[in-house]
């Protein structure tokens, strides 16, 4: 990510009006580009499709994908966080209606996959928001050591599970499982 157009400021209404408004976050107003490379992107892939097959099997909520954009961090002025990939878990919005903008609740799950251009600072700025919000579980997948750092509302500290180990949906996708390994491409021998 990268900071764009630092001089105009810019509303989330705005963001939605963008011709290229899905490559962009808005943090205090300014303009973030998203990029992510080949591997980052079919991970987010991978997860998304993992992640819908249970909630579509076990009728639990929606999963949306990277141009979902969310408004619910108060304190921020115009914030809009897009997820990589996020759950909201049914019985949350109005109507059970998703809106044609920006979502103004937080998702109950945040998965950020880790892309080549995405500075430490900026994506530990992101899981603070996260948190701040009161998003109950977050994933941030790491393809350099194949890992997934998992924050939650209901502990202090982070934890990281590592290739070969099992990532679980805890309290927010009760049942969900699956191997981090199975989150990556095969290792080539």
């Amino acid at each position: 990510m990268s900071t764009a157009d630092v001089e105009t400021r810019h509303t989330a209404d705005g963001l939605l009006e963008m011709p290229n408004s899905k490559s962009f976050e808005l943090v205090d107003g300014l303009l973030v580009e998203r990029n992510m490379g080949g591997l980052s992107s079919w991970i987010n892939n991978r997860i998304g499709k993992l992640l819908a097959t249970f909630v579509d099997d076990n009728s639990l909520g929606w999963v949306l994908d990277y141009e979902a954009g969310y408004t619910c961090f108060g304190g921020h002025g115009d914030t809009v966080r897009k997820p990589d990939v996020s759950f909201v878990r049914y019985g949350r919005l109005p109507d059970e209606e998703l809106p044609n903008g920006h979502i103004t609740i937080t998702p109950d799950l945040a998965v950020e996959v880790v892309s080549p251009n995405d500075r430490v600072y900026e994506l530990q700025s992101k899981v603070a928001d996260y948190l701040a919000a009161g998003v109950a579980l977050i994933w941030v997948v790491n393809p350099a050591d194949r890992s997934v750092t998992v924050y939650s509302q209901a502990s202090d500290q982070p934890v990281v599970v590592r290739n070969g180990g099992e990532l679980t949906g805890g309290d927010v996708l009760p049942g969900f499982q699956c191997q981090v390994s199975s989150l990556f491409p095969p290792v080539k021998e």
